[in-house]
């Protein structure tokens, strides 16, 4: 069975690299997005690195249940089912005290990282489940584990994607698929465009390592979790926090 990989979010950072060495590896990607002109460019570079039908862009917010519905019709279309999803699709939103968060950001930093995740399971899973086979990695974060200051948002959705990866292993753990998630320390992409300075500084100050994660270190890690070498872990959260964390 040749594999097929979804990847949210894949139009940059930490999908965009997950694509890239997915693809180095024989992997058909297709690159799910919000926005869809980056992934078509990141599509035509992978196709014009590894072959014309290695890769494939779908335009899909992953907050709303029917575009996902959509992207899974689209990619089975033009690929086949999916025996990979990487979920990486995801916003950091404001900084703020929890007494000063702006609801609305509140319920769309929820919707795309918490919801999103859900989403996206429940729309593969199932599929998944039939064939009896399939790897899953969702992206957390170190915040999921600990909780940032003035990240109330984000820190509450990670947490809530750490949970919903053990119930998804948990439910799934009698078949060949695996659903684990990693939880990163903050490398430098876009998402650092939605924070303050002072934030960016904060999280390098509790990384031992003394740096920012570099996104291919997350899609190596990334990588052997939904390969076939991973025939037993699941429900997992495997650390990317550069000593922050080491639970």
């Amino acid at each position: 069975m040749d594999d097929i990989a979804i990847v949210t979010g894949g139009a940059q950072g930490i999908g965009a690299s997950v694509a890239t060495t997915l693809a180095q590896r024989g992997v058909r990607v297709a690159l799910w997005d919000v926005e869809r002109t980056l992934a078509e460019t990141k599509v035509t570079e992978l196709n014009d690195t590894h072959g014309d039908d290695r890769a494939f862009a779908v335009e899909a917010d992953v907050a709303n249940w029917e575009s996902v519905v959509a992207a899974r019709g689209a990619t089975e279309e033009a690929l086949g089912p999916a025996t990979i999803l990487v979920n990486s699709a995801g916003i950091a939103g404001p900084n703020g005290l929890i007494e000063d968060y702006p609801l609305a950001d509140w319920l769309r930093v929820m919707e795309i990282n918490a919801t999103g995740s859900f989403h996206v399971l429940r729309a593969l899973l199932p599929g998944m489940k039939a064939r009896g086979y399939g790897r899953i990695c969702l992206v957390a974060s170190i915040a999921g584990k600990e909780g940032n200051p003035l990240a109330s948002a984000y820190s509450a959705s990670k947490a809530a994607v750490i949970g919903l990866t053990k119930s998804a292993g948990k439910e799934s753990a009698g078949l060949d698929i695996a659903v684990n998630c990693v939880t990163p320390a903050a490398a430098r992409t876009r998402i650092f465009d939605q924070m303050s300075e002072e934030h960016i500084d904060y999280m390098l100050s509790k990384i031992p390592r003394g740096r920012f994660l570099e996104v291919s270190e997350a899609a190596e890690m990334i990588c052997w979790l939904v390969s076939k070498e991973n025939s037993f872990a699941t429900g997992g959260v495997f650390d990317l926090s550069g000593g922050r964390a080491t639970y």
